[in-house]
């Protein structure tokens, strides 16, 4: 059964509010500490991958990172709802000096899973056709591997039994599939030995999407981009395109559920949650991204209570 949720009273005012959402630009170890047990729907994020070069946003070494995580995964599984899921978008990373790859994002899933804290509801897949070709020096260089395209995005769930609905996620028909639903078909069994039965022809209003997000990555001059060079701001180098969080949030809460980012950037998850119409909280380490991601949001409140 659906429940909404409340904005958790917490001890610092927010950089800036909508009508959805509140922003705070904190340390999101000590601020997730005071939400209180329960109160949250999705977690959804995107924290610092642990690559082998530093970025202006911070990263951890690989050998550091499970141990620096796992205070932040600690407090999401206790905030979530029984029902809550947790959305970690984590990329993997090379080892030094070497064309290999570094194995820490699965440990810390294995971690997070072998713990108790978390079930592995499903993993995803987000295709990138735009990404870089990198690593260069494998890459385009000495020609020995080919370009990642690829980031795996867990759902982790706090129950065997989430809140989620493929239904809020359907994908439009393809061409076939229409044919199909008007013109009928022969039952009869594949070469596969799958029978196509008359279930085959009902219409449900959409296909069931795969768990494979094919979304390009390329949007260099929209209105965040423009406001933050007119305000004199750094535009986070890390963003999410739209369509990501947009599906997680629809597929995994329902209006008026509440839905955090405790690494939030550039805010792109509060964004989208405001345009379904769900409660978010960002939080953010980084006053100069705090301050760019306030842009998207038109003029909202600043230091609402």
């Amino acid at each position: 059964m659906s429940q909404r949720n409340v904005f958790p009273r917490l001890p610092i005012r927010p950089a800036y509010s909508t009508a959805w959402g509140r922003s705070y630009c904190a340390d999101a170890r000590d601020l997730l500490q005071r939400f209180p047990d329960e109160s949250v729907s999705l977690v959804l994020t995107s924290p610092p991958f642990a690559l082998r070069r530093q970025k202006a946003y911070g990263n951890v070494a690989p050998k550091e990172y499970i141990d620096w995580f796992l205070p932040f995964a600690e407090q999401i599984q206790r905030i979530l709802r029984a029902d809550g899921s947790f959305v970690l978008d984590i990329g993997g990373a090379w080892n030094r000096g070497s064309a290999t790859r570094s194995l820490y994002h699965y440990q810390l899933v294995l971690k997070l899973i072998e713990s108790g804290w978390f079930h592995l509801a499903q993993d995803f897949y987000w295709y990138n056709p735009s990404k870089l070709p990198t690593p260069a020096e494998w890459v385009t260089i000495r020609r020995t591997r080919v370009k990642d395209a690829v980031t795996t995005l867990w759902w982790l769930s706090k129950s065997e039994n989430p809140n989620a609905d493929n239904r809020r996620v359907l994908k439009p028909y393809s061409r076939s599939m229409k044919r199909l639903l008007r013109d009928g078909y022969e039952v009869a069994r594949r070469p596969s030995q799958h029978d196509i039965s008359p279930h085959f022809r009902r219409d449900n209003g959409g296909a069931i999407p795969p768990n494979l997000l094919a979304v390009p990555n390329t949007r260099s001059n929209d209105d965040y981009f423009r406001r933050c060079r007119e305000a004199g701001l750094p535009i986070h180098p890390a963003r999410f395109p739209d369509a990501v969080p947009d599906f997680f949030i629809r597929f995994l809460t329902e209006p008026g559920q509440l839905v955090v980012d405790p690494f939030a950037g550039s805010n792109v998850t509060g964004y989208v949650a405001e345009s379904l119409n769900r409660r978010w909280i960002a939080i953010e380490i980084n006053a100069d991204y705090v301050s760019g991601s306030r842009l998207r949001f038109g003029s909202p409140k600043k230091n609402a209570a």
